[in-house]
This record gives structure tokens, C-alpha cells and sequence, in this order.
């Protein structure tokens, strides 16, 4: 009997232990006594069926142990249960996550992994630029993956401009000023006023050049960081992605099999002098080639054979895929060429269709300067995906478009799968989501949005709105029966 009560109280300890949570469950009631009062919260709203919530649990209640050491509390709040207090705070899908100071909510915008949580509250919580002591300094320039510290003294302060821009870029970077004696140990060559960059990976940091100190321009200390704030040569993952887009310059894929360890080694090593001599002009990174297979795919890589080496412009939504042997030679070789402007982009087309029998002219992109380079044709084109459900709810509408203009030569009702077809770099704009609907007057070069509902007649009225071509398509003979409701339709 003695022994049960053991084995039950050992139970009933481990089970509280699996239990505990220091993140804080909400209510109405408690809501204000638990966040409005504090310096620094962050609260999840979210729904118990929601998968990517589910996803983040167990990152925040990660986050929430670590930073209850900060006293930086962590909360949720179940919106099936408190749908007034969620609906106070507007939220509308989930999960949302916003930071409360002092009682004041703004959204959080930071990284959904138990790190990146911990890093940007930990930034959160502490003043624009920090001041550091001696014996402080050596911790904090490691505190974070990139921390950028000001040194100077009364002959040479700060100067304004590292505050100006750490004030814009406090969500990211860990900043500090030291304006301490004596000095802590710097980097060779390092003369007050100074900025250096520390950073956990490839040399440990990066000095901001002397001559730009005295009268730093926050726009070249933004630049300074956006070149140095990544790995010369890192993995890149959905996790990651969203800071090589920030950065704002093309991507260099290596694509490599990931089981083969040694030869990413081997490969990255012998890339990198490439990457460092580019540096500032491309970043390069290499990626899972079989677990993103597809990605592979969009960048017009050929087919299953690795490594492979694409650049990706996603300013341009440009593409240009290596067909040589990935070597040292071949790449650097590639990657000039780019650089200067002599490597065409790789445009992804279907074929041209033999014939056009429907309604509504299927647009290729080896098609595409025939169509839209006629002047004496209206052009309005969908650029869809097959798997969009939006595009699959518009397409019989589209095709009664289409039909209503079939007669009329000077009026084409196109589409265009922009899964199979690139949009060519000529084109005055890129696809960002589905489906996207354009207008090309007749004699002229601009495009112009549709912005409105997508029933017939919203679609017809466009039409005739911003054609130039002929006489119109439509006569006062035409009837269209409205029915009783409106069709169903989806907001671009």
C-alpha cells in the first residue's frame, strides 16, 4: 500500500510537471490586472483547432520560461472562449500575437520560433540604444545574433545618426553605446567615434567605415548592417526567408542533397571566396534540394539533378538558372556575367496553343509581345492559378466575358497560367497574388488594375469604360436577365 502511494505521488508530480506553464492564460476579468499594468507583455490570441497555432505553442511556452526570467511575461488568450475581449482588440485570424507597453498594444512582427521570440522581446524591453559599462560590454555583444554598438567620448561622441537609425531598426538589432574609459578591447585599427558590428557567425564582426562615422547618414548605416547581418554563405529555410527578402538583393541558390553533408561542405567552402567577393551584390545561401523540390521547380531549374545553382531576383521576379557543372570556376564565372547584365532571365512558357477555339485567347508567354504588343487591340487578361479558388469560382464568368467579346477582333478576353508561364521582364508589373486581372488599352503602353467585384456586369462595365478600340462590343439590343441576388464574388 505504501509503495501505490509512492508510485501515485510520483505520478501526480510528474503530471504537474508536464502541466506547468508560465505562459498565462487570460480572461476578460483578469486581462487587465495580468498585461495593462505591466512594462512589457506579449499576448497570443488564438483558437484550440487552429493547426499554426498549435504549431507556436510549444515555441511560446518555450519563450515564456526564458524570458520570466526577464520579467517579460508571456499570455494567450482562447478566443472561442472570450470572443468579446479578442473582438476588442480586433483580431480576425489566428494566431495573433501583440506587444503590450504599458497597456498600449502594437503588433508583433517578429519570428514565430521559440529564439526569435526571446530576441525580440529581449530588444523590446530595453531602451532604443543602451548604455554599456566596462564589465557589461563583453556580454552584450554577444547577447544577439547581430549587435551594433557606438563608441565614443567627450572629444568624439556618438553621433546622432546611430541613434536616429537604431530607433528605426530597434525590432531587429540589439544596440548600445559605450562612452566609458578606459576602453574595452576592439577590433585592430579602430579609432573613436567608432561602430562595430558583432555578429554570432563568419568573422564576428564588421566596423563601419572611419570616414562615415563623425557625420553618420542612418540610410548608410542601414546599408552597412543589411550587408553584414547574414552568414556569407547560410541554409536557407521558410524560417529564415523573410530576412534574406528585407535584404533586398538577389538570391543565389545552391541547391544540394541534404543526406550528403561532406559534399555541402565541400561546395560551400569552395563558394565561398565567390560569395565574399559579391558580397553586397548577391547573397548566397544553399537549400534542401528534395524538400523543396518544387521551389526548385519555380526557379526553372531543370530537373532532379543536384547540386544546381539559380539566381532569383524577387524584385524582378526574375529567374537565372546555371546549366553548367556546378565548380568554383563555372559559378564565379556565372555570377559576373550576371552581375553585369549579360545573362539572360530564364522566362518559363507552355506552349504556344496550336489553335484558339474558346472564348477566352490562352495566353502563353512566348505569346505575350503578340498579344500585347498589337495596338489596335483591347487586352484584358486574368493571370490565375489552377489551384486557386477564387480563379475556379471566377472562370465561368471570365469565359461568358469572353464570349460576349468573341466577335470583336479588336477585343481580347485572355488568360494566362501563371504557374506554367512567367510574366516577362518587359511587363510594367508582377503577380502577387491570385487571380490578378489587367487591362491594356488599345495603342497605349499602361496596364490598368480592375479593382471592383467580379460579376458580369461589373466585369462588362470595365470593359467599356477603358477600351479605345472600334465601336463597341456591346449594343443597346444586348439584355442581360439580372437575377434576384447578386453573383457570389470575392474581393481582390
Amino acid at each position: 500500500m505504501r509503495l501505490s502511494s509512492i508510485a501515485t505521488f510520483t505520478l501526480l508530480s510528474s503530471l504537474a510537471s508536464v502541466l506547468a506553464s508560465d505562459v498565462v492564460d487570460l480572461t476578460q476579468t483578469s486581462f487587465d490586472g495580468e498585461v495593462i499594468k505591466e512594462d512589457l507583455a506579449l499576448v497570443e490570441f488564438f483558437a484550440p483547432w487552429c493547426g499554426h497555432c498549435k504549431n507556436l505553442a510549444p515555441h511560446y511556452e518555450e519563450a515564456a520560461t526564458e524570458l520570466k526570467n526577464k520579467n517579460i511575461k508571456l499570455a494567450k488568450v482562447d478566443c472561442t472562449a472570450e470572443a468579446d475581449l479578442c473582438g476588442e482588440f480586433g483580431i480576425t485570424g489566428y494566431p495573433t500575437l501583440k506587444v503590450f507597453r504599458n497597456g498600449i498594444p502594437s503588433d508583433y512582427t517578429g519570428p514565430r520560433k521559440a529564439d526569435g521570440i526571446i530576441s525580440y522581446m529581449i530588444k523590446q524591453s530595453l531602451p532604443a540604444v543602451s548604455d554599456i559599462t566596462l564589465d557589461k560590454h563583453d556580454e552584450f555583444k554577444k547577447a544577439d545574433k547581430v549587435v551594433l554598438i557606438a563608441y565614443g567620448n567627450n572629444e568624439h561622441p556618438v553621433p546622432k545618426g546611430f541613434a536616429d537609425y537604431a530607433n528605426t531598426a530597434r525590432d531587429s538589432y540589439l544596440f548600445g553605446q559605450y562612452t566609458g574609459s578606459p576602453l574595452p578591447s576592439l577590433p585592430e585599427d579602430v579609432s573613436l567615434p567608432a561602430i562595430v558590428l558583432y555578429k554570432s557567425f563568419d568573422e564576428g564582426y564588421a566596423v563601419f567605415p572611419q570616414e562615415a562615422v563623425e557625420a553618420v547618414d542612418p540610410t548608410a548605416l542601414s546599408d552597412f548592417v543589411r550587408v553584414n547581418s547574414l552568414p556569407l554563405f547560410d541554409e536557407i529555410s521558410p524560417e529564415n526567408f523573410g530576412s534574406y527578402a528585407e535584404q533586398g538583393l538577389p538570391i543565389a541558390y545552391l541547391f544540394v542533397e541534404p543526406e550528403d553533408t561532406a559534399a555541402i561542405k565541400k561546395l560551400v567552402d569552395e563558394l565561398a571566396p565567390v560569395a565574399k567577393e559579391l558580397k553586397g551584390k548577391l547573397s548566397f545561401v544553399w537549400i534542401d534540394a528534395v524538400k523543396f523540390a518544387d521551389h526548385g521547380k519555380s526557379l526553372n531549374l531543370p530537373g532532379d539533378s543536384w547540386p544546381a545553382f539559380v539566381i532569383q531576383d524577387l524584385a524582378q521576379q526574375t529567374k537565372y538558372p546555371f546549366s553548367g557543372s556546378v565548380t568554383k570556376q563555372g559559378i564565379s564565372d556565372f555570377v559576373k556575367s550576371y552581375i553585369r547584365g549579360d545573362v539572360p532571365a530564364s522566362i518559363k512558357s507552355a506552349p504556344i496553343p496550336a489553335s484558339q477555339d474558346g472564348p477566352v485567347y490562352k495566353l502563353v508567354a512566348d505569346d505575350w509581345n503578340n498579344v500585347f504588343g498589337n495596338p489596335d487591340q483591347d487586352v484584358f487578361a486574368e493571370f490565375y492559378a489552377p489551384w486557386c479558388g477564387h480563379c475556379q469560382r471566377l472562370a465561368p464568368v471570365w469565359d461568358t466575358l469572353g464570349e460576349k467579346y468573341a466577335d470583336n477582333k479588336n477585343v481580347v478576353i485572355a488568360q494566362m497560367d501563371a504557374t506554367e508561364n512567367d510574366i516577362p521582364p518587359q511587363a510594367p508589373f508582377r503577380v502577387q497574388g491570385f487571380p490578378t486581372l489587367k487591362f491594356k488599352p488599345a495603342g497605349v503602353n499602361e496596364f490598368i488594375d480592375y479593382n471592383g467585384d467580379r460579376s458580369l456586369e461589373s466585369l462588362i462595365e470595365f470593359v467599356e469604360l477603358n477600351r479605345r478600340s472600334g465601336s463597341s462590343a456591346v449594343t443597346e439590343e444586348d439584355e442581360y436577365e439580372e437575377e434576384d441576388e447578386s453573383p457570389e464574388h470575392d474581393e481582390l
